[in-house]
């Protein structure tokens, strides 16, 4: 069956451990025991939206490792269609080390390993699939030509969760073929090319700068913005204690595309987005703590 959803991006093994706070810089903290556990912002947005039931394509390159190997072995337990994530001879698979605080939030740094190897000659050899999907979910874990490339190549709504974002921007040519931009209020500012905190009554205005079709910018806990040709709408989150908000945003990205297949506005797919992005602060983990649609509810009461 043709995939619903094409994602083009990162796979990494995240090597987790917890800690009372993030050290500064200089400082040494003691931690709990090492979890590695598969992740990558490409294929958490992947495995999210399968676990909400669509059907999903992974466009991307893993080591020939034993990492490499298992992160396949993961996405394709979710039923996720591997063909394109591709393996790099003599390269080590992305890893991210993430400390995660004892009220949730975390501290990561990603060594991206394969995933810098992702060429346009790849795309080309995925570029039936890119054609036919009904949405492209792109991150910026991978070279930017290609993340271009492929929001130029794709035949549906492409969506962009411009993370990490780069410090001199986006190309007006990526933005150009972009239906729905994803930052939150870091990546904003830095798209934005503004030094000052964002602020949900500044954001609006940041976004409505930035040549895309809509904006979607995340605020945590304070929910989300929807900032389209209609207007501004602000789509509060469900209130929860954090368990771990790692992979909150990449879960957000995944139920974003997974609303608009069934036909929901943008407005009402942002409501679904924030719910399920809730849900996954309630587990531990990145790719364990995405939620199906049943969990979601289960989850949040």
């Amino acid at each position: 069956m043709k995939a619903e959803i094409a994602v083009v991006g990162s796979a990494n093994l995240d090597l987790v451990v917890d800690v009372a706070k993030v050290p500064l810089v200089g400082e040494t903290v003691l931690g709990g025991d090492l979890r590695r556990i598969p992740g990558g912002k490409g294929a958490n947005q992947a495995v999210a939206a399968a676990r909400l039931g669509r059907r999903v394509a992974m466009i991307g390159r893993v080591g020939d490792d034993d990492a490499g190997n298992g992160l396949r072995t993961s996405l394709e337990s979710d039923e996720i269609d591997t063909t394109h994530l591709l393996s790099t001879p003599g390269t080590p698979s992305g890893i991210a080390f993430i400390a995660v605080q004892s009220d949730g939030d975390n501290s990561i740094i990603v060594s991206p390993g394969a995933n810098a190897h992702l060429s346009i000659d790849d795309l080309v050899a995925a570029e039936p699939t890119l054609e036919s999907a009904a949405v492209t979910l792109l991150q910026l874990e991978v070279p930017l030509n290609v993340v271009t490339a492929a929001a130029r190549m794709s035949g549906g709504t492409v969506i962009l969760n411009p993370a990490p974002a780069p410090p001199g921007g986006l190309p007006d040519a990526l933005l150009a073929h972009t239906d729905v931009l994803v930052p939150n209020q870091t990546e904003l500012a830095a798209l934005a090319g503004v030094d000052c905190p964002v602020y949900s009554t500044t954001a609006a205005d940041l976004a409505r700068g930035l040549p895309c079709g809509s904006v979607v910018v995340t605020l945590g806990a304070d929910g989300a913005l929807v900032v389209d040709p209609t207007g501004v709408t602000h789509i509060p989150a469900p209130i929860v204690t954090p368990v771990d908000t790692t992979a909150a945003g990449d879960s957000f990205c995944g139920a974003l595309p997974d609303a608009q297949i069934r036909g929901e506005t943008l407005t009402a797919a942002t409501e679904w987005a924030a719910r399920v992005g809730a849900a996954t602060t309630q587990r531990a983990g990145a790719q364990p703590s995405l939620p199906t649609p049943s969990e979601v509810e289960q989850l949040l009461g």
